[in-house]
């Protein structure tokens, strides 16, 4: 079965009801969106969620591929916390290193623990746990989380995207993708990253990059550009990207605001044909 959903979400844990305390209302336009894009993940019944993270594992020059038989972790802000356990699609996994690897990408599988049973237990990262914790309630899936890699050209991303779209469409099981993506991270003095005014251009540009139908002209961005705006998005991103370019769909935003120093953004893609 073939690709039949695809999404950008945030990861931000306030977009979580558990964990949001007093910031509730100032996250509500991102978590309205994260809803819409939960019942439409849901109304599409995918056996296997492919999500691509930034916080997961960080292999330097390397995209990795968790293979452990499960995944779990938790967010927790101060007493607030929330957990999360799932089932990894091991077999879909080995079947996308493979293809992955006959391509020339450099792609590594990761297992944590045991070989396989309960003890094969790879962390759950807050970039796959917020996201899974909308989609997840909704509908047991099996999750493959991936991460890309900065330390390599956008293109083997991209790459790896298409691989994704091509092992799901020969295989018999139903895959959504999801780019767990928070936008820029310098839109203030006080956070963090500190300001830096490309932050509202490159949020900008990618705004305009889905409602355009064209999420891959984003990697046509200058890299000393990109960092001064400090995202973790592009990369997964242009893995999705790679997903489109080989599964016609159709993209929507469905809310973006910059309720903190970073930029948040849900989108939701359904296919065309």
């Amino acid at each position: 079965m073939p690709i039949v959903y695809a999404c950008i979400t945030p990861h931000g844990g306030e977009i979580v009801p558990a964990l949001a305390g007093k910031k509730l209302e100032l996250f509500a336009p991102t978590r309205e969106g994260m809803m819409k894009v939960a019942r439409a993940m849901g109304e599409a019944k995918p056996d296997t969620i492919v999500i691509a993270s930034p916080h997961n594992l960080r292999m330097q020059k390397h995209i990795g591929v968790v293979v452990s038989e499960n995944s779990s972790g938790r967010v927790a802000d101060g007493r607030r916390e929330v957990k999360l356990r799932a089932k990894c699609d091991v077999e879909f996994g080995a079947k996308v290193i493979e293809a992955a690897e006959r391509r020339g990408l450099p792609v590594v599988g990761a297992n944590y623990g045991a070989l396989q049973g309960p003890l094969s237990d790879l962390a759950m990262d807050w970039g796959t746990l917020v996201p899974l914790w909308f989609f997840l309630r909704r509908r047991k899936a099996k999750v493959l989380i991936v991460t890309p890699a900065r330390g390599i050209p956008l293109a083997q991303n991209f790459e790896f995207g298409e691989v994704v779209a091509e092992r799901a469409e020969a295989e018999g099981r139903r895959v959504a993708f999801v780019a767990s993506a928070d936008q820029a991270h310098a839109h203030k003095k006080s956070g963090p990253y500190g300001f830096d005014k490309r932050a509202e251009e490159y949020d900008r540009r990618v705004v305009e990059a889905i409602r355009a139908g064209r999420l891959a002209s984003i990697m046509n961005m200058d890299m000393d550009f990109v960092a001064g705006a400090s995202p973790d998005s592009l990369w997964q991103m242009t893995m999705l990207a790679g997903v489109l370019s080989v599964v016609p769909m159709a993209g929507e935003l469905l809310s973006y605001q910059v309720p903190t120093y970073y930029g948040m953004l849900c989108a939701s893609y359904e296919r065309t044909t």
